[in-house]
């Protein structure tokens, strides 16, 4: 059991914990994800490790509560227990040195997994933008820790609450137009990485997403997360999480994501 050391809302339904994870904290890399469970025949739910403390022997997971388990794992108060953790899993992000501009952009929660990415990025010697959306401020989120490891940061709400008003779009095309990008890595709603992919391919830029948000078991095993990625059937899981985002079918993806949707 994984005993929880801090807790922090970052709104109504979104929540960051602390988790006591030594030896995970030690082989976490940017990218890696955890598999957790609260509570005894728990429904297995994969999260992205958003930042780790080696010294601590701890790892930060942020969780959005959409339904009964992570409902319950967003109640956990510092000292209770996760039941399991398993990790790190899935490939990690390859960081090191471009030539030109990394752009980073995250969407709701998917700012989460993109910091340790932010952070190894800018840790190799690279220039970093990052561009922060969502729907109004209250759900961006850990805009702190980003602007530590960025060279800049464009903010963009749908309601112009914070930043400026439009969508993530518009922040990567200004950035697009102004310096020389060599590489995008776009983290979010399927529906975000859909058209950030479209927009840099405009560009030819390279172009990599993460697909978290479709993977349910986190093994393989159930095959749930498969997607058609250059034509090819893929396993988020245990073939990524990230992959080439210009290679990826958004549309079909976006239409099987309706299958676990319980408002679809």
């Amino acid at each position: 059991m994984n005993r929880i050391v801090a807790k922090e809302h970052f709104s109504e339904n979104v929540v960051q914990l602390v988790v006591e994870a030594p030896e995970v904290a030690k082989a976490r890399r940017p990218g890696h994800f955890v598999i957790v469970r609260c509570g005894e025949g728990g429904e297995r739910i994969p999260l992205t490790i958003s930042e780790a403390d080696v010294k601590k022997g701890t790892i930060s997971l942020v969780i959005q509560a959409v339904g009964v388990s992570t409902r319950k794992i967003c109640a956990l108060e510092p000292e209770e227990f996760l039941t399991a953790l398993v990790g790190p899993l899935g490939k990690p992000t390859a960081i090191g040195r471009r030539d030109g501009t990394v752009l980073c952009c995250g969407g709701g929660v998917g700012i989460a997994p993109l910091l340790p990415i932010v952070q190894g990025m800018k840790e190799a010697g690279n220039r970093v933008v990052t561009v922060l959306a969502a729907r109004t401020k209250d759900l961006i989120i850990l805009e702190d820790q980003i602007r530590r490891w960025s060279d800049d940061v464009i903010v963009m709400t749908d309601d112009g609450s914070s930043g400026r008003k439009g969508l993530v779009t518009a922040g990567v095309e200004e950035v697009l137009n102004r310096e020389d990008v060599a590489e995008v890595v776009a983290i979010g709603p399927a529906v975000m990485m859909k058209f950030v992919a479209l927009l840099t391919k405009q560009y030819n830029v390279p172009t990599i997403c993460s697909l978290n948000t479709i993977m349910v078991d986190g093994t393989g095993m159930c095959g749930a997360c498969r997607v058609n990625v250059g034509g090819k059937m893929r396993f988020v899981c245990v073939d990524g999480p990230k992959f080439d985002a210009h290679q990826v079918d958004f549309d079909e993806m976006i239409m099987r994501m309706k299958a676990y949707d319980p408002q679809k």
